[in-house]
Order: C-alpha cells, then structure tokens, then sequence
C-alpha cells in the first residue's frame, strides 16, 4: 500500500493569485513545484522564447564557437560524434544542420549500441583521422571519454565536447573517471517544507517532512548552488580544445556557472548552434532556430529532464512548433503515428514519437533515425518512418515477453525477500535491460538490476532505482563485482562475469541500508480538495500547467469520505473501473480508475469482505474510502462532464 504525503509549502498564496490572474488552487499548485514568489510564477506560466539563459553563460562556449568558426572558415573536415538515444539523434541533427547552414564540410558518426558502446571511444578517434577529419564535436556525450579524446589529441585533431552529463571525480576512495559513463537520466524528488495544520488523523496521508529553505532541493537536483556532497573532490574535464557542459563547476567555488545546469544535449546543441549561425549564418539563423525547437522538446522530454525554468519554456514552443513543422522526416513519423493535425502533448513527445526513434538505437542503428530528420524526400520519409514504428512495435513486443520473464523470476525464486532485486534474463536483448529494470521496479517500489548475456560471453546489465537508495554508491562499495559500471543516483550501467552474479546479490544485499518503510512507494498529494468542489473553470485552468512530466507532474488531490455506490468494469483487459460514488457535500462523482479490475477486488474482498464486492457491482454499496485522484474533462457527442481519474484509494 502506497504512503501518502501532502505538500505544506508556504507562501502568500491569496498575493501569487491575484498578481497572476490565478486561483490560489493553482497558485498552491505551483508552489509545490518549488516554484517561490510573484515573478517566478509569472515566468513559470507566461515563460517567452526572450527569457531562454543566454548560451555564452556555458562553460567554453564562445570559445568553441570562435575554434568551430575558424575551422570551418579554413575549410577543415568536422565529425559530428553524437549518442544512439532520442537526446543524442536529435542534437546530431541540430548540429549537422547549422553546420551545412554554416558551409562546413560535415559528417556524422553515431555509436553503434552492442559493437561501441556508449559515446566516442579511442577507435572513433582513429577512424576519424584516418577519414582526413580535422575537428571532432561531440553531442550528448564526451564528458567521461578523457581516453578517447586523448587519442584525437595525440592524432592531431582538434576537439570539441559538447555534453550535459555529470563530470567525472576522484575522490580518496574511489575513482569514478574509471567508471563506464551512463545515459539514463532520472528525476529525484527535493525535500519539502514544514507548515500548514496535518491532516486529521484519520486519514491515510501525512504531511510531507522537510527543509525550510531551496538549498536542500538544490543540493539533491544538482541545481546551480549545490555544493553540497562536492567537498575532497576532484573533478576530471576530458583533454578537450573546450567543453560545453551545463555541470562544468567553477573550480574555485565548486557551483555550477550556468543558471539552470539541468538542460539535454540537444538544447546545448542548439545553444552552440545559436551562436555559430550568429557569426557564419546571421541571415538565416531566426528560420533555423525555429527548425529545431520541436527537436528540443523531443530531447528534454525523452531524457527526462525537469520541465523546470528554461526546459518547460523550450517543451511548450517546441511541441506547439511541432504540429506544423517543415521537417520532412518529423511531419512523417507524425503521419505514421496518427498524429498529424492534433495538439502535441508531453505523453506525445515521451510515449509516441521518442520510442521510435529509441526503438533504432535499441534494435538496428541509430543513424536510421538521424536519416530520416535529414531526408527531403517526402516518400523515403514516409518509408523510414514507418519502418521506425515497426521496429518500436518489434521492440514493445521483445519489452513485454522481457517483462513476463523478469516478474515470473521474482515469484518463483522468491526474490522478494531480498530488499534489492537481481534478475538474470540471459537471452534478453541487452537493450532491454533498462526499461525492463524500470517496469519491475515500478512493480515491488524496489531497486532492480536486469542483467543480459553478450555475445562474448560477460553479462551486461542496467539498474533503476527508488528515491531512498544511491545505486551508485551501492555499487561503489562493491566495485569489485564489476568489470566496468557507471552511473548516478537512480539510473546505472554495469558489465560483469557471469560466475559473480551470486556474490552480486549476496553483496548487496549485505551492504544495503534500506528499511521496510522506504520500499513503500510515495505518492506526494498536492492539497486536500473535495472533488465535489472542482467547476468546469478550475479544471480548464490546470492546463496552464502544461507541458507535465519530470518535477513537473500532473497535479494530485486527496479526499477523505467519498462513498462508492457501484462500479463498472471496462476495457477489453478488464483493467478500466469506473465507480458511482458521492463525496461528503452529496455532490455526485464520475471516478474512474486504470486499474486490473481482479487486483481491486482481490483487495476488496482482503479488507471488507465478499459482501462488499457484490453489493458494489449491484449498485447498492455504501463503502467508505479516501481516494487521490486528479480532474479531467470529459467530452462525448457534444457533452462535457466532470470526471475523477484515480491515481489510487484507501478503504
């Protein structure tokens, strides 16, 4: 059972609303988002293009942009060096299209998953000097490839990095340089502040704990400021001609320079790309920026990135640009996908358009999916990007037999009895790994490791974790498991022998600090509302929240003495109830829930009984419970109506 928390931020609620023609609702809302004050929430819901960070703010950008424009000026080869997830294709793009808008003489090169591996490696490097290149320019990589660079280096290349993943430290007791770099990236929550009244004490839910001040969100986020936990280390930049990276520190205060270090790849791409049109292409420039908003917004929602600051600002005009946009390979993945001529959400970008494009890098070569971006040819578009949506259906397919196995592996070896889990899926495509770690996670509120076997023989695995466990701390301690790893706080990679799979589990297991209570999945409640309270106006006004996704959520409300009359089981999984119910006020409620309708009443029945499952599905219940649930508008033949999504409910 979930445990339920309630934020109690504080602020003048009633002066944010009327200065930014909000409800307090909303107003309450923001502020749960860590957004503090008058102006910033008028920059959070009326946030311009104009109010972007500027791009010389990054760490060696105008150094970069005044090496790339005198190269390409002198008419020296430059490789575009990018990654194989959506993040890494789509500043590969931004990148190669400024630089032909540029005249540069430019090619492209993206890892190939199972053969190269994350980023440019030592044979990138030689390859490229071997192809007569002269400038290597990373993207979404290149921060921890300090050997590869070197062998650029030592080649006579010239390099540029352009990145946004953590730098690289050593530290007394370890050495993370020697680490495998590690792409996932993963949202952590802040901690929040003491304040209003608790809750009555015969709710389900609780008062969120906390810090008073930002500084402790910023310390867990890495958000400009945070130098906490950063003390005895030294920071290791690759041998580079300059890196651009948001989480480049100050080696003097330990802070990140750039306001807002929580960028991707692509808008550091487009930023450089920014500056270099300004001086190579000043005629064109506004027309191209444009181009690659949607590219930007694809990017930061795929690596999921907080739609905070500039990230929200880059999402909102760049999915808004993508429902008419001029890319060819873009309108037609739109086309193939039933989305031509709809409004763009967030869920688009996430869950339709991205996994395409990361179904190429999982399964074939991302450089299929870059292609299709660059292609003019509106019928070679159209076959590329069908063939990307087959190969994401192929891949959704592979995800859920991996996904069978992985939760069968739990239930008969009885895994659960381990606080941190290690399935061994060894004819498991080791692309998989991840989002199969991911969804078995989401299943036990546990961290998970999914391991794979390679064609050489080694296994190869990635890790998610849950709020309460550093994964890569945990496996800092027992490095010796590992041939390689890399990672962060909730994400990791790893490579290690087979033999050592046991002593894996058995040495996590020993050194885990996890208590029972932090394997209990937390749902964070935005404010106790009766949904009886809840008008057509109210509702529509929460669409100014949008875009949503990572530190940015769909907004959640608690309501205690709702009372379920009857339910309705629908959709062809028997996984949609829709309930009749009434909330304390009287006032009449549309609840639905996207849940497994044999699980719900499986847990009906545990807690009141048979006779409460009959009487519900006869429409003569009376049953009391306390629900978290978000309002929608539901609109059919011409009607509009209220309707109560649930997100999950108490008895």
């Amino acid at each position: 059972m979930a445990k339920w928390m309630v934020y109690t931020k504080r602020e003048d609620f009633r002066a944010v609303a009327q200065a930014c023609g909000i409800s307090q609702v909303l107003a309450r809302v923001i502020r749960n988002r860590d957004v503090i004050g008058i102006e910033n929430t008028r920059r959070f819901l009326r946030g311009t293009l104009g109010d972007l960070h500027d791009p010389r703010l990054l760490p060696d950008m105008e150094k970069a942009v005044r090496i790339l424009a005198g190269k390409i000026r002198e008419g020296v080869p430059v490789r575009v060096i990018g990654d194989y997830d959506v993040d890494g294709i789509c500043a590969s793009f931004i990148l190669m299209r400024a630089l032909g808008e540029c005249g540069a003489q430019a090619d492209v090169v993206l890892p190939d998953r199972i053969k190269d591996g994350y980023g440019m490696n030592p044979q990138m490097a030689e390859d490229a000097a071997q192809d007569g290149i002269g400038v290597i320019l990373t993207c979404d990589n290149g921060i921890a490839a300090a050997d590869a660079v070197r062998a650029a280096k030592d080649a006579g290349l010239c390099v540029i990095v352009t990145d946004h993943h953590e730098v690289p430290f050593e530290t007394k007791e370890t050495t993370r340089g020697k680490s495998e770099a590690f792409t996932d990236g993963a949202g952590t929550a802040g901690t929040e502040e003491p304040g209003a009244d608790p809750a009555g004490a015969d709710t389900a839910w609780t008062e969120e704990p906390g810090a008073e001040t930002a500084g402790a969100d910023a310390a867990m986020a890495g958000e400009p400021g945070a130098v906490s936990g950063t003390e005895g280390r030294r920071y290791l930049l690759p041998p580079a001609d300059a890196v651009v990276d948001p989480k480049v520190r100050d080696p003097r205060t330990g802070k990140m320079e750039y306001p807002f270090p929580e960028i991707c790849g692509a808008v550091v791409a487009w930023k450089l790309a920014d500056l270099l049109l300004q001086e190579l292409a000043p005629a064109a420039r506004p027309e191209v920026l444009e181009e690659f908003l949607p590219f930007c917004a694809l990017a930061t929602v795929c690596d999921v990135m907080p739609l905070k600051d500039e990230n929200r600002i880059l999402v909102r005009e760049g999915l808004a640009r993508a429902e008419k946009t001029s890319n060819v390979g873009l309108r037609s993945l739109l086309l193939v996908n039933s989305l031509e001529g709809k409004k763009l959400s967030a869920y688009h970008a996430g869950f339709v358009i991205g996994p395409c494009l990361n179904a190429t890098g999982r399964l074939d070569n991302a450089e299929r999916a870059l292609a299709l971006f660059l292609e003019e040819d509106p019928q070679e578009a159209l076959k590329s990007a069908q063939k990307l949506r087959e190969l994401n259906e192929s891949r959704k397919s592979l995800t859920e037999q991996g996904v069978g196995k992985a939760l069968e592996q739990v239930r008969e070896k009885k895994l659960l009895k381990n606080r941190v889990l290690v399935i061994y899926l060894p004819d498991c495509h080791e692309s998989l790994a991840g989002i199969i770690a991911g969804r078995v996670r989401e299943q036990y509120s546990r961290p998970v490791f999914v391991l794979t076997r390679t064609e050489q023989g080694t296994v190869k695995g990635s890790g998610r974790s849950i709020e309460a466990y550093d994964m890569f701390a945990s496996m800092t301690s027992v490095k010796d498991c590992f041939l390689k790893f890399g990672g962060h706080r909730m994400a990791a990679g790893l490579s290690m022998a087979e033999e050592d799979i046991d002593v894996l589990q058995t040495r996590l297991e020993e050194t885990c600090t996890l208590r029972e209570e932090d394997l209990t999945e937390v749902l964070h409640i935005d404010m106790e509302l009766p949904p009886g309270l809840w008008t057509f106006d109210m509702t529509d006004e929460l669409r100014l929240l949008e875009p949503c996704g990572t530190r940015n959520p769909r907004p959640m409300f608690a309501a205690r003495d709702i009372q379920l009359h009857s339910v309705r089981i629908m959709g062809k999984g028997q996984n949609v109830l829709r309930f009749g119910a009434v909330d304390g006020r009287g006032a009449r409620l549309n609840l639905l829930w996207f849940r497994d309708a044999a699980a719900f009443r499986q847990d009906l029945v545990s807690s009141r009984g048979p006779q409460a499952w009959e009487a519900l599905q006869r429409g003569l219940a009376d049953l009391p419970v306390q629900i978290i649930y978000y309002p929608e508008i539901n609109e059919w033949k011409g009607r509009r109506s209220l309707q109560f999504v649930l997100k999950d409910m108490h008895f």
